[in-house]
């Protein structure tokens, strides 16, 4: 299932699932889209503190409901932070599949968007948050028309940075991912399944200051010793670092030997500059000899 694109003059809902919302930050991202011809209505609960570092779950998930059960709301915009994940048991799922929404963001919105999916088969988007517009690059532009605006459209994956083939080989698979960490933890969770009969293109992501290599090679560790890897059929790594230690890349080129999959790196996507938009739920074909990915 997909959600219709975004028209000129559209309203895009924007929620604050990990953070409490700075609204001095907001002020350049919303001048922005609304330059750009697009209308923005926010959560009510935004700004709450109930938690401390965020409203309560249930409030935060009352303002992702309430986006999506509003007809003038046609994408849903939002950036990370921390505890996204406590909201996945208030989300009413069915709104979702009833009202479908353009779902864009990514690092912690990882459950969000892949307990999204699981629960309603709707497609996601991960890779540009509400944050990205604060300074929107022409690259991270032309990955959000692609995507979501009408007029536009997104069969090959465009790169912005050189592809480093860490492991050869083409597979075909439904797209999947997020951030390393907290996807290795969706494994688990019970908002998350996978169609066993169904191969998967991984893509993962983590950057430097977040996790040293170690600590990068052993989410991937846990993805790879669970159920889920006889399904995947590839895996793309996004941005790590300006400077990519080898080490990281020689963890890559073990994981594709090990698993006997196609293994490439990039700096398209992830917590970079570069903010390219990966469609969970969506078919592609991954030719990492030749370094393309195609859409559909």
């Amino acid at each position: 299932m997909q959600a219709k694109r975004l028209s000129q003059g559209g309203t895009i809902g924007v929620f604050c699932p990990s953070h409490i919302a700075d609204m001095e930050r907001y002020t350049r991202s919303i001048a922005v889209l609304e330059r750009l011809g697009f209308n923005l209505k926010f959560g009510a609960n935004i700004q709450n503190d109930t938690y401390g570092y965020a409203a309560s779950a249930e409030e935060r998930a009352a303002d992702l409901n309430a986006l999506v059960a509003d007809d003038s709301v046609q994408m849903i915009l939002f950036s990370g932070g921390n505890s996204a994940v406590e909201i996945l048991p208030f989300i009413d799922y069915e709104n979702i599949r009833r009202n479908p929404k353009l779902f864009s963001s990514y690092s912690d919105a990882t459950p969000i968007l892949n307990a999204i999916h699981a629960q309603t088969g709707l497609i996601t988007y991960y890779g540009l948050g509400i944050s990205d517009f604060i300074d929107l690059r022409q690259y991270d532009y032309m990955q959000f028309c692609s995507h979501f605006v009408e007029g536009y459209s997104a069969k090959q994956f465009v790169s912005d940075s050189k592809w480093k083939t860490l492991n050869g080989g083409s597979c075909e698979g439904t797209l999947i991912g997020g951030y390393s960490s907290l996807f290795g933890l969706m494994l688990a969770n019970r908002y998350f399944n996978y169609d066993i009969n169904k191969k998967y293109l991984l893509f993962i992501e983590d950057h430097e200051k977040y996790s040293r290599v170690g600590a990068a090679s052993t989410y991937l560790a846990y993805i790879g010793q669970s159920a889920f890897i006889q399904n995947v059929s590839g895996l793309i790594f996004g941005h790590y670092s300006n400077n990519v230690p080898d080490d990281l890349f020689r963890c890559l080129e073990r994981f594709g030997a090990s698993y006997s999959i196609p293994v490439v790196y990039t700096d398209d996507f992830g917590h970079g500059t570069r903010h390219a938009i990966l469609p969970i739920g969506l078919n592609a074909k991954f030719d990492a000899d030749n370094q393309q990915l195609a859409f559909g």
